[in-house]
């Protein structure tokens, strides 16, 4: 089905008004994202329940363990719900994890009990409701699926740009747990009202003049369900080098703002408005490297974002007292990257394993971000109970930066099929 003069979406003809549906999904990822503003939250945390690093980032951990997880299941029932459903199902249970974080912690100082309102039912319902932007944006957009893909995680990505803004003079003036029940009675508004609008094309749409076989880079050469999917090497291959780049990034939003304020001794309030900045770069990463995903293959852009998170990691290594604009440039580059492998990921899912199945595919792909968080909280936060210092956590980043670009170069390629 290709366009026409009748094929109308929210009054204009498609081609044009189909960009409604990607500032729809940038706007509810602001909403979803700003689990990255954790960092701005965390001395507070510490110090409100008398926790350690390692203890600290342990809400931090599970949202992002569960927002993995339950993308997983989002994806098994997007395409029997429709994105619609399972926006509005997903706002509300992660708008209501943000309102307990602000309730049942006030009544039962624990840390768990954090872990579980905020890292395990606001990370489910990160979860459910990640799935549907992105797959709407990939079936109105089969000729531009990078860039639209990228521009819709962009508000995931520069959440912080604005929750961290937001947050860091309230946690400041009310404390953290007021702060997040404001958040999640702001986030159940905006996520409902905006899922209202997400919907598919109708089957086989396409925009006008756009042929397909003239763009090998994105069109998938076949059509693998899960199954198939996870016999391959290309698989294996997009799951471990995703699992470094979201490692590497993870790790550096979550310890952005207490490496600004213990190891570079910034003011409180500067590191805080720097993970606003950093933001800003993770968002830019979504639409800078779905670009270069449809410019030079998913294999290359991996390449490059795993070399400058290399780079980055072993310039870290110089970071003391005083070392602002390498801290800067460091964290920059690293927060970049994640938002860089956030669409490098998903478009390498389409174009290697197809659009049918993409939102089933992807759930099982994105486990990947799941064990990088995991991993990211672990080394981070031992290096920093062990040691002292974050340095080991740099030193770790920056060796398996190099192993992920022996991975790329070696099995981002399209799988053979029968």
């Amino acid at each position: 089905m290709t366009v026409t003069q009748t094929d109308r979406v929210f009054g204009m003809e498609a081609t044009k008004g189909r960009w409604l549906f990607v500032v729809f999904g940038f706007l509810i990822n602001i909403c979803l994202g700003s689990a990255y503003t954790w960092s701005v939250f965390k001395t507070s945390v510490q110090q409100q329940f008398k926790v350690g690093a390692f203890e600290g980032g342990m809400p931090y951990m599970f949202i992002l363990a569960f927002f993995a997880l339950f993308m997983f299941f989002g994806g098994r029932v997007l395409e029997k719900l429709g994105p619609k459903k399972i926006g509005i199902i997903g706002g509300i249970v992660v708008g209501g994890g943000w309102i307990l974080s602000g309730i049942l912690p006030a009544a039962i100082p624990n840390i768990w009990i954090l872990v579980l309102t905020f890292g395990v039912i606001a990370g489910a319902g990160v979860g459910l409701a990640y799935g549907g932007p992105i797959a709407v944006a990939n079936r109105w957009f089969p000729d531009k699926k990078g860039l639209a893909v990228g521009l819709t995680l962009a508000g995931f990505g520069g959440s912080p740009f604005i929750t961290a803004n937001i947050a860091g003079p309230m946690v400041k003036a009310q404390g953290p747990l007021s702060t997040f029940f404001w958040f999640g009675i702001a986030f159940i508004i905006i996520t409902v009202i905006l899922s209202l609008f997400l919907r598919f094309p109708p089957a086989g749409w396409k925009p006008s003049g756009w042929n397909p076989a003239a763009s090998s880079t994105t069109v998938a050469k076949a059509e693998l369900n899960t199954s198939a999917m996870t016999k391959t090497a290309t698989f294996w291959g997009l799951f471990l080098c995703y699992t470094i780049g979201c490692l590497a990034g993870l790790m550096a939003i979550g310890i952005a703002s207490p490496v600004g304020t213990e190891s570079i001794k910034l003011d409180a309030g500067i590191a805080a408005m720097l993970v606003g900045i950093f933001a800003i770069f993770n968002g830019a990463g979504r639409p800078l490297f779905g670009w270069l995903t449809d410019r030079i293959t998913p294999r290359w852009a991996a390449v490059v974002s795993l070399a400058v998170i290399c780079a980055a990691s072993l310039f870290m290594l110089g970071a003391a007292q005083g070392t602002v604009v390498l801290y800067v440039i460091c964290f920059s580059a690293l927060w970049l990257c994640l938002g860089g492998w956030l669409a490098i990921a998903p478009t390498a899912t389409t174009t290697f394993f197809g659009a049918k199945n993409y939102a089933k595919n992807y759930g099982v792909v994105f486990f990947a971000y799941g064990i990088g968080a995991i991993l990211a909280n672990i080394i981070s936060g031992q290096s920093k109970d062990l040691f002292g210092t974050y340095n080991i956590a740099f030193i770790i980043t920056a060796c398996l930066a190099v192993i992920g670009i022996i991975l790329s170069i070696l099995l981002l390629r399209p799988p053979k099929t029968k």
